[in-house]
């Protein structure tokens, strides 16, 4: 311990602190070994509860103890007990000892002695079992003259109401473990401020717009959204009839559960201009109405019901399949959802990466429209050979040639192995790269391929800049841990500081910022106004509040007077917090860990963060 021979450290044997943790399940002393008779430097709830004495009265008495020994106690044991103490050994015994009211009881008693690194006794453990009602019933004074069966009788009374009291006890404490259960599932009292908690009272028909309903719901949406934005390009640009009935059935369902949103939305919840909730009907349906109704109205028109028909005119039928395009409208229920991810880094990268590929899906839609209405001269019913259509079917074996009994074009590429290498080329050409092999030569192609390049070189520099920018700041709080331990050692090199005390500085530095992430509480607590600041103080004082005797009486605008003044302080094992004889100008609580008390290089007492 450096710096002086007495003070208050934070322990550094672990073993110490386990033991520390299990006093809920167990009553036991912790005697210094190393201090004549032996004295107590802890006892834990337990034992106090067991014996009546509170844990000032028992701190400094012997661990034999000695102080509860009465005229019953048999003095054989007494002998053994001390015995067992100066030889250093381990043993248990049957013990009759006295409560503080002078009631006695049996105890089974441990002792077992603990070993530092150096294989020297430094503590004592000893532990006590309440074993009076498998021994003879006791006689003393104030059942003097009673028969056996009349002082068993009172044994076992006693017994009982000692358990009638403890009942309550167990209840409040599985209350208390299903609370913080309910805190982890659905953010508790502790977590959640109660405006927040309260729902809005509404009309039985109308949703709130933040339940789990509506929460799965717009996912629902989301994925249909895109499913839609993906297969309208498609279907319009490949001109694909819905005579699958399967695929027409799909649509269909998805149109009527557009559908559905819309009634939905006449009935759910929205945020109005002052943040407060807006829950009256009339004002849902106005507010929807000059919003989002007309454009989510025309996407959900059902579009490919015309193409269902036989004997369609193909006029009609390319009107419609081109209004299907009306359904990529829907992308504005994205556009709604946006602003709660944007805050996200990941979010806004797989977001980045959605639009790249959905881009690259719709141009090598158009590439292929445009290639489809060249290749055939409809006028002269020739073939253009310089389409980039009439080059791939040559160069894959699949060349156009003219039906001259139904006086058409037919053959040429499949559509998978047309859109696949439509979506080559787009992909190729917004990503700058381009090798040739499928290349644009008439002016329509061209003139397409230079808009698609100017639109992939903003598409490029958007999202490589913005993932430049989200790796920054998702390395921003390493990057700082790190300059700050490079200008700690430099600091304690250029000033020489001694090795012991350097690497006491890197623990402390090290264990503090792995507890804390790095987050200033300080500078957050400045941004919130008064009144949140002191719910958060609280928060974070909770244990201390909850367990300590000393607040269970206090009024809730005195623990949140408190809180704001509370500092949370980390110290790393072997920290020396105060020095015998310097001014204590702090009252501290122990939130968890153990502290020892030193004087003259000995343990003579240990502070827990268990309450009295």
């Amino acid at each position: 311990m450096p710096g002086g021979k007495r003070g208050l450290v934070a322990p550094q044997n672990t073993f110490l602190e386990n033991i520390v943790r299990r006093s809920s399940e167990s009553s036991f002393l912790l005697g210094n070994a190393q201090i004549v008779d032996w004295p107590v430097v802890y006892s834990n709830d337990g034992f106090c509860k067991l014996s009546g004495y509170h844990r000032a009265d028992v701190m400094q008495k012997s661990s034999t103890c000695s102080f509860m020994y009465g005229e019953l106690t048999d003095k054989k044991t007494i002998e053994k007990v001390r015995q067992t103490f100066d030889n250093y050994e381990s043993n248990c015994f049957e013990v009759l000892l006295y409560k503080k009211n002078r009631t006695p009881v049996w105890f089974y008693m441990q002792i077992a002695p603990i070993r530092n690194e150096h294989e020297k006794v430094v503590l004592f453990l000893c532990t006590f079992k309440d074993i009076t009602l498998f021994k003879q019933p006791i006689e003393d004074d104030s059942t003097k003259g009673w028969t056996k069966f009349a002082r068993l009788t009172r044994a076992l009374t006693n017994s009982r109401s000692v358990l009638q009291q403890l009942t309550p006890m167990n209840k409040t404490e599985v209350v208390h473990k299903h609370s913080r259960l309910a805190e982890v599932l659905q953010l508790g009292s502790d977590i959640l401020p109660q405006y927040k908690q309260e729902a809005p009272k509404t009309p039985p028909h109308i949703i709130l717009h933040y339940c789990a309903f509506k929460t799965t719901w717009d996912w629902v949406i989301l994925i249909l959204t895109f499913y839609t934005a993906i297969m309208v390009p498609y279907n319009v640009s490949f001109k694909t009839k819905q005579n699958n009935i399967a695929w027409l059935v799909l649509d269909s369902v998805v149109d009527v559960i557009f559908l559905v949103d819309i009634v939905l939305n006449f009935h759910t919840t929205f945020v109005g201009p002052g943040g407060e909730v807006i829950s009256d009907p009339k004002l849902i349906r106005m507010n929807y109405l000059k919003t989002w109704f007309v454009i989510d109205l025309l996407s959900c028109l059902p579009y490919d019901i015309i193409n269902a028909f036989e004997n369609v005119d193909e006029g009609i039928s390319s009107l419609f399949s081109s209004l299907k395009v009306v359904r990529l409208l829907r992308l504005g229920r994205v556009a709604r959802k946006l602003d709660h991810y944007l805050e996200y880094g990941a979010a806004v990268l797989v977001l980045l990466v959605c639009v790249f590929g959905l881009v690259a899906h719709w141009l090598a839609c158009i590439w292929y429209s445009i290639g489809d209405y060249e290749v055939i001269d409809e006028v002269t019913n020739t073939i253009q050979i310089d389409s980039w259509l009439y080059q791939l079917a040559l160069s894959i074996g699949t060349p156009y040639r003219y039906n001259t009994s139904a006086g058409i074009w037919e053959g040429g590429p499949s559509k998978d192995s047309l859109y696949v290498s439509s979506l080559y080329f787009t992909m190729t050409s917004l990503t700058t790269i381009g090798f040739g092999n499928i290349a644009p030569t008439t002016d329509v192609e061209k003139m397409f391929s230079v808009a698609m390049m100017m639109v992939g070189s903003l598409l490029y520099a958007t999202i490589f800049g913005n993932v430049t920018t989200i790796f920054q700041q998702m390395y921003a709080n390493t990057n700082r841990y790190h300059e700050m331990l490079n200008n700690v050692r430099d600091f304690l090199k250029l000033y020489q500081v001694p090795k012991g005390l350097s690497e006491r500085v890197m623990d402390y530095i090290v264990s503090t910022w792995s507890m804390s992430k790095g987050i200033d509480t300080e500078k957050v607590l400045s941004i919130c106004p008064k009144d949140m600041r002191a719910d958060i103080c609280v928060h974070l004082n909770r244990k201390v509040f909850n367990e300590h005797p000393a607040f269970r009486l206090a009024s809730d605008g005195c623990l949140r007077a408190l809180a704001v003044e509370f500092q949370t302080i980390h110290c790393a094992p072997g920290d020396l917090i105060y020095h015998a004889g310097e001014s204590v100008d702090a009252l501290c609580f122990v939130v968890s860990g153990s502290l020892e008390v030193i004087q003259d290089d000995e343990v003579v007492a240990i502070l827990d963060h268990f309450p009295e």
